[in-house]
């Protein structure tokens, strides 16, 4: 069983959060330690109508933003990864400097010192200079950014579908590949 954190920022797109829980819920391989941001909740009510609660009902545990001494702030608390969907810029520059002033940061801090997989679903654009550096300090760092850019090989026809295929993206970088996603098969029909 892969235990990951999932990690949601205030980011505008909190959608691919929400969908991300939704999609680990169904996978029996999964299990999930979800965090979020004061600024994600107030996001999930002004993009979604939901609430907190909503969340946390699709996660296996969920931890206190403040909660520092919680066990996903240790190295010894074994974790297969994490992913932050959506990752603010804000997040993804407090990460890159090791400013761990959240359990969400500090989170993300343990799973880069331990060698475990982070991927960031930043969500911006367009990028400035400062943005693009952080971003490359972080995957020397041995982060993987991910923004959310959908492919349209697979012929969206609505908006989830473009959220569902950088989701599946990202759960591919996880380990846990969903067998109903939309893969390039050359062009075939």
């Amino acid at each position: 069983m892969l235990r990951i954190i999932v990690g949601i920022s205030g980011a505008s797109g909190i959608v691919y959060g929400f969908r991300l829980l939704e999609k680990l819920r169904f996978e029996k391989n999964a299990e999930t330690h979800l965090v979020m941001t004061r600024s994600a909740e107030r996001t999930a009510y002004l993009e979604m109508g939901k609430s907190i609660q909503e969340f946390k009902q699709l996660a296996d545990h969920c931890y206190h933003i403040e909660d520092v001494g919680s066990q996903l702030a240790s190295g010894s608390f074994q974790t297969d990864g994490m992913i932050i969907a959506p990752c603010s810029v804000h997040t993804m520059s407090a990460i890159a400097a090791g400013i761990s002033s959240n359990l969400l940061i500090r989170s993300a801090d343990v799973v880069l010192k331990e060698r475990r997989r982070l991927i960031l679903m930043v969500r911006e654009t367009p990028f400035h200079l400062g943005h693009l550096r952080t971003m490359t300090s972080l995957s020397e760092m041995g982060a993987i950014i991910a923004p959310p850019i959908p492919g349209f090989y697979n012929q969206p026809k609505s908006v989830m579908d473009l959220v569902d295929s950088s989701v599946e993206r990202v759960m591919d970088l996880i380990g846990l590949p969903t067998e109903d996603a939309k893969r390039w098969n050359g062009g075939k029909p």
